[in-house]
């Protein structure tokens, strides 16, 4: 065969140090090929034409001067004259005969694959630009991708099409905002054999969760079919998140699941169709999950493998064969975002909550508000102003230029690895994607409130709230006599409060679980075949991509506890046993068919004595199973158990007993059983308690509630509820007290530390432990101690 290395170079010929040559993507696929095939890395093979090959083409067509006569005084800020430019430019490429040399070359290795995989095969051809993927700016979505590429005939058309898409409209406002000159990018055309994934599923990995940068999870979005549907945002995908050292350790490794709604899927065309169509998916398989754990954790292990190899956290793309079973990497580029994050702290609050206009995953961790624009298509991208909330059904990349000047972004579909994901964390902004029906209940013209700081739902409200928003540097706080704890319910929170200066989780509520991740009151699982039928399809709506109604409510209290261990790794998780009063109880679904009324349930039936009783005891046990899952299989033995609302001894003696009978027994593995102090018989017979524990953690709310007879709830006697009255304090004195001098755990995870800075230093002259603080007093908290021992 003859030598046409100037025109084309084989996939497994290059690497990192051909960027110049074949582009960032292409060199990475080979890079990949060249030195993770070992390591059990597949990426498919295939050719790249040359960046020489594309001057050749603008050459020998006469198109430099003409482009850049055309770009140089280019406003891009004005999307119409970028418009009408950028179809200027494309149309003269598209029209341009390719070098006969780089024909040659293509014919020949076009053949060559041919001959390797018979008349069959298929191709995807990608752009691959000399300023793609690199380290501090990524192009993503860029240029284009055409996938099942069939005939030699067809493939020069699509190498003619990638050539001219590095003149999108997106790519050229992209590469004038990043500083770089339009004639000194070039474009490569990667040739490879594509995955059969319309027969299987595909998405995108990343080494690091997207929205906190927290490095210690492989983030993997998942659905059927092709997955430009995953990229595009066509689709609600599948979410799961894995722990690398768990799977490094050989343990349990998979930290969540998402279902995604994934109501299409992308698959090969027919000569009517074209080359790729879009058909629906049935109900029955959408409410499955895409990938089996097996599928999931060998994705993770890909991923990591390619991340030590680059050193770097990375944003990969994915498909699995339907066919062969196996699954393949075809693209992997550095993430270029959460990687680059500064070690400050941003939070975001809302001042009040209003009307709920939609819900979505939220990107981003922010706030943003203005006048909502619902925009369908590209010819109402002029109606964007600078500050306007963009509301779509999915964006594409061509609306970059409009995205730039939009205070959010919310679209009914889409999940967090998608276009307007990545482009909305790459500007800054909040995004809510996979709405369903934004574009429907937003209003054009309606003032709205984008709100991303309320964990992984991502919420619109109407109207402009007020909000607060702190930045605080944490990176040189000074030490303190007390370790600072985070109370935390939600565990889509985890990763971001991570970040915080702490010492651990002082009170994890694993009500928040079971009231957001569950939604289905415990006995409703387990007595699932007795329910009525209306309950039965709201349970197994709940429970779909579960084996049955008990194991969904058994992984998700797993799924929830595990990614609060994993956030908080190695420090101590301290996780409180459900602690729903009867009212809180009923509002799950079923509730009502298994809850009691009660006219004072604050004092009722909760904690530890529901526990123990006949009616809800085999609830209570699959929170022991849970909990025997972390500590046991996921190897989180940071985990330590809270009992609440322990009124007696004997109720002490009766759940320590009940819990080593659930293979939770104090001591067991270094398992610490810790009590909610918090009723003044706790206090009063502290030395007796702790003979049944390892320590206590203050409850100030209802200690208070308790030793002053006020109910909490009551606006009649709200003024007189105030946890530094002189009894309150006496109780809290003699707790402390007593664990002090049996050497045990003392700690408080109550509300009144985070209200009252000089409650917590009170509390701290007494010798307690720690302090569990909500996370928007933590800094503030810390730097007030510092400064009074100082």
């Amino acid at each position: 065969m003859a030598d046409h290395s100037d025109y084309i170079l084989w996939l497994d010929q290059v690497g990192m140090n051909d960027v110049a040559s074949v582009g960032g993507k292409n060199a990475s696929l080979g890079e990949m090929i060249g030195n993770l095939s070992r390591a059990g890395v597949k990426v498919p093979g295939g050719f790249a034409t040359t960046t020489y090959a594309y001057r050749e083409f603008l050459r020998i067509n006469d198109l430099d001067g003409r482009i850049n006569q055309l770009l140089t005084p280019l406003d891009v800020d004005d999307v119409s004259a970028l418009a009408a430019a950028g179809q200027s430019v494309r149309s003269w490429l598209l029209a341009a005969p390719l070098p006969d040399n780089l024909v040659k070359a293509v014919t020949q290795a076009y053949q060559k694959l041919i001959a390797d995989s018979g008349e069959g095969v298929s191709f995807a051809v990608r752009s691959s630009a000399t300023a793609e993927d690199l380290a501090d700016a990524s192009f993503a979505g860029q240029q284009e991708t055409l996938l099942n590429v069939h005939g030699l005939e067809n493939l020069m058309d699509a190498i003619r099409r990638v050539f001219a898409s590095l003149y999108t409209d997106r790519a050229i406002a992209y590469r004038t905002h990043h500083g770089f000159h339009h004639d000194q990018v070039f474009l490569s055309a990667g040739v490879q054999r594509m995955a059969r994934s319309d027969r299987g599923a595909s998405g995108v990995i990343f080494t690091l969760d997207t929205e906190s940068g927290f490095r210690d999870v492989v983030f993997i979005t998942a659905a059927y079919g092709l997955g430009e549907t995953v990229v595009q945002g066509a689709v609600n995908p599948d979410e799961f998140v894995v722990y690398k050292r768990n799977l490094e350790a050989g343990l349990s490794a998979i930290l969540s699941r998402r279902l995604g709604t994934k109501e299409s899927e992308m698959i090969y065309g027919d000569e009517r169709a074209g080359q790729v169509m879009v058909r629906p998916v049935s109900p029955e398989r959408s409410q499955r999950f895409s990938l089996s754990d097996e599928q999931i954790e060998s994705l993770a292990r890909q991923a990591i493998i390619i991340e030590q190899h680059y050193k770097r956290p990375m944003d990969i793309e994915w498909a699995l064969d339907g066919i062969d079973g196996q699954i393949y990497i075809v693209q992997a580029r550095p993430e270029t975002v959460k990687s680059r994050a500064e070690q400050s702290v941003e939070q975001f609050y809302l001042s009040e909550r209003g009307t709920v206009l939609v819900q979505g995953r939220a990107i981003g961790q922010k706030i943003g508000q203005g006048t909502a624009r619902v925009i369908m298509n590209a010819g109402q991208m002029a109606e964007i102003q600078a500050g306007d909330v963009l509301v779509t059904d999915m964006t594409d990349p061509d609306w970059e230029p409009i995205m730039k000047r939009s205070a959010a972004i919310v679209t009914n579909r889409g999940g967090r690895t998608c276009h307007a994901a990545i482009v909305a964390r790459e500007l800054g902004i909040p995004a809510v994607v996979g709405c369903e029906q934004a574009t429907a209940k937003i209003s054009d013209g309606q003032a709205v409130t984008v709100s991303c700081a309320e964990g992984d739902v991502g919420v619109v409200y109407a109207g402009l709230l007020p909000y607060q928003h702190t930045c605080s540097e944490i990176s040189k706080l000074p030490e303190l006599p007390v370790r600072i704890m985070l109370n935390i319910g939600n565990p889509a929170q985890a990763f971001a409060f991570s970040r915080l200066p702490n010492h651990g989780v002082g009170l994890a509520r694993l009500e928040f679980i079971i009231a957001n991740n569950i939604g289905v009151h415990p006995r409703a699982v387990l007595e699932f075949d007795a329910l009525p039928d209306d309950l039965k399809a709201s349970v197994s709506k709940r429970a779909a991509g579960y084996p049955d109604p008990v194991s969904f409510y058994v992984e998700k209290l797993v799924e929830g506890i595990a990614t609060l261990a994993a956030a908080f790794h190695p420090h101590p998780v301290i996780v409180r046993l459900s602690d729903f009063k009867s009212n809180e109880y009923a509002n799950l679904i079923a509730g009502d068919r298994f809850e009691p009324h009660e006219e004072n349930p604050m004092i009722g039936f909760r904690g530890t004595s529901r526990y123990l009783a006949d009616s809800f005891r085999a609830c209570f046990e699959l929170e022991c199973r849970a909990l025997r899952r972390v500590r046991g299989e996921m190897g989180f033995t940071n985990v330590e158990v809270m009992v609440p609302f322990c009124r007696t001894l004997e109720e002490a003696r009766q759940i320590t007993e009940l819990l080593a009978a659930n293979e939770l027994k104090r001591g067991s593995n270094g398992l610490r059983l810790i009590m909610m102090c918090e009723i003044p018989s706790n206090a009063i017979l502290a030395e007796e308690f702790l003979e049944y524990f390892d320590g206590f953690s203050i409850g100030s709310n209802d200690m208070t509630q308790l030793a002053l007879g006020l109910d909490r709830d009551s606006e009649l006697v709200a003024h007189l509820f105030d946890e530094r009255d002189p009894a309150v304090k006496r109780l809290l004195k003699m707790a402390i007290e007593a664990c002090r001098k049996q050497g045990k755990y003392i700690g408080i995870c109550g509300q009144a530390p985070s209200d009252y800075p000089d409650f917590a230093l009170w509390l701290v002259e007494q010798g307690i432990n720690s302090l569990s603080l909500n996370q928007d007093t933590v800094v503030n908290t810390w730097l007030h101690l510092a400064n009074r021992e100082q």
